[in-house]
């Protein structure tokens, strides 16, 4: 009876105390990557890939999603700032078909949100 009693005991702890290590592994990765630039990156690169080929509809999904991901990003206030003014600009420059002027915004909006 003892052997049993041990057993479970045993592995009752091992269950529990890793549940806890996982649990704490995966709140820290969700906090880190929570506010990174990267997915504005991302619809940025994206954007800007879309406007070289002339196509205005989807650049501007992809700058409305970049925009609305820039305001979570964290880091220097003033380079945030800047980052999601670029990106504002590039959607109004887009909106009235300044191809070059969108563009010219969006690598600034690119080369701030890669310093950070």
């Amino acid at each position: 009876m003892n052997i049993i009693k041990n057993t479970t005991l045993t592995l009752l702890l091992a269950f529990s105390l890793g549940s806890f290590g996982t649990v704490a592994y995966a709140e820290e990765t969700v906090k880190s990557s929570a506010y990174s630039p990267n997915e504005a990156i991302m619809h940025i690169e994206a954007a800007r890939v879309e406007i070289s080929k002339n196509d205005f509809v989807p650049p501007s999904q992809h700058i409305k999603e970049a925009r609305a991901v820039s305001e979570k990003v964290t880091g220097n206030p003033d380079i945030v700032k800047k980052a999601h003014a670029c990106i504002i600009q590039a959607q109004i420059k887009t909106n009235r078909g300044d191809i070059k002027g969108a563009t010219e915004e969006l690598n600034k909006a690119l080369d701030l949100y890669k310093s950070l």
